[in-house]
């Protein structure tokens, strides 16, 4: 790849790029609202479905028990790592290639559906993208963009001061890491626009409701506490909260102080995720 190959990504991805562990862990954390979102595009037994941005494979499965036997499911992602993953994973019939959205190695008008969550707002050129992915579509097909929210909407309802904080500490981490604006933050509200922009008809929009209470299961403690917890909240917000507030926001993420925030009985942990679907 050439330099600017190199740079592709809003977020600095590239076909290096290896996400694969964190998205895991939030496949399996969100695994019953991405399959609500699946199951509420009512796909036809035998529909050719894309997954663009396929990540680590998960939703592949899921996509294939949606269009039956008859059906075919192709999985796509830039990165080594999520390929090789999505692959070890996929149902046997599922072709995953390696390719970036502006050299598809596929036909135009070949799929009824295309798939993409957390993917589109990773692009330098989130339009261009889209009218790529669009005219992968036959007509009448339709394009469903999923986004979960960047930032969840609570974490700390015992706290809403240090809750606020954190916040927008991050959000200064992210603008400041990989030289964005607030415009940038806002990729939910965005994809409306876009898919009509991209001359998408029918725009919809549905958003499911990522919540959980304490006790919270295995699967969204290790989503939490690796993802969240240990990487979004962990040396890289220290320059952005003071002393103070940094030292309390490691005990609270620390599974070995009493406070730790998964342990506590007034835990509620709220997240959306939102699915735009537009047809071609």
């Amino acid at each position: 790849m050439d330099k600017q190959k190199n740079v592709s990504g809003l977020l600095g991805d590239t076909k290096h790029r290896d996400y694969a562990p964190k998205l895991s862990l939030f496949n399996r954390f969100a695994a019953p609202e991405l399959r609500k979102a699946i199951a509420s595009l009512q796909l036809e037994p035998g529909a050719h479905v894309l997954d663009a941005g396929c990540g680590t494979g998960e939703a592949l499965q899921w996509l294939r028990d949606a269009v039956g036997d008859e059906g075919t499911v192709t999985g796509l992602d830039l990165s080594s790592a999520h390929v090789a993953a999505a692959r070890a994973q996929a149902p046997a019939d599922a072709l995953v290639i390696q390719a970036d959205l502006d050299r598809l190695p596929l036909p135009a008008r070949c799929f009824d559906l295309v798939w993409s969550v957390n993917t589109i707002n990773h692009l330098r050129d989130p339009d261009a993208g889209l009218a790529t992915l669009a005219a992968l579509l036959r007509p009448g097909g339709r394009l469903a963009l999923g986004q979960s929210s960047l930032l969840p909407d609570m974490y700390f309802a015992w706290d809403s001061r240090l809750e606020r904080l954190t916040n927008e500490a991050v959000r200064q981490y992210y603008r400041d890491r990989y030289a964005l604006d607030e415009r940038d933050l806002t990729a939910v509200r965005a994809l409306v626009g876009r898919l009509r922009r991209a001359g998408l008809k029918d725009v919809r929009a549905r958003t499911f409701i990522i919540e959980r209470v304490s006790p919270v299961g295995t699967d969204d403690e290790n989503y939490l506490l690796e993802a969240i917890f240990r990487a979004t909240w962990g040396e890289r917000l220290r320059p952005y909260l003071s002393d103070a507030d940094h030292a309390e926001l490691a005990r609270l993420c620390d599974p070995l102080d009493p406070g730790y925030a998964l342990r506590r009985s007034d835990f509620h942990f709220l997240q959306t995720f939102t699915l735009v679907v537009g047809v071609a």
